[in-house]
């Protein structure tokens, strides 16, 4: 049971490193272009140097979602480690951890939309590009995803013992 715990620890610390990499780097889109590689992100878009990112009127509503929902997934994981702890040390023997598993399926509720929205909205849209393709930050938001839900459903799951 304490290899369990102990994996379940780890999975979740990697799950909260790996959000703060997806939201802060901007790697969500690469692409190519005369002047070398581009990336955008959800903050900026970078060649050489990174500058603001221009989104059309009618995207930076959606953008803002975005950058929300993901914001909300880190603080909400975060939420739930802290709240596992608490709760390995206070918890009677037998009793299973409904708030952070709780928490936790908020936090894949908050990056499914996100990185649906993301998805949705802006694959395939990069300006001044051509050949663009998704980035590792999209990529870890998905496995974020994955591994948050998971969580989520052991913790629900786990008894302490």
């Amino acid at each position: 049971m304490l290899v369990l715990l102990a994996g379940i620890f780890v999975v979740h610390i990697a799950t909260v490193i790996m959000l703060f990499v997806s939201t802060i780097a901007n790697v969500w889109m690469v692409g190519s272009s005369n002047i070398g590689t581009i990336s955008t992100g959800l903050w900026l878009l970078c060649n050489r140097t990174c500058t603001q990112l221009p989104v059309s009127s009618q995207d930076e509503a959606s953008l803002k979602a975005v950058q929300a929902f993901m914001i909300l997934s880190i603080i909400f994981s975060v939420v739930a480690l802290v709240l596992f702890i608490i709760q390995l040390f206070t918890l009677e023997k037998g009793k299973r951890f409904y708030m952070t598993g709780a928490v936790m399926l908020v936090c894949w509720m908050c990056i499914l939309i996100a990185v649906s929205i993301y998805t949705a909205r802006f694959t395939g849209n990069m300006v001044y590009s051509t050949n663009p393709h998704h980035g590792y930050c999209f990529i870890l938001a998905w496995i974020c995803f994955c591994f948050s839900f998971i969580i989520g459903i052991l913790y629900l799951v786990l008894r302490k013992k």
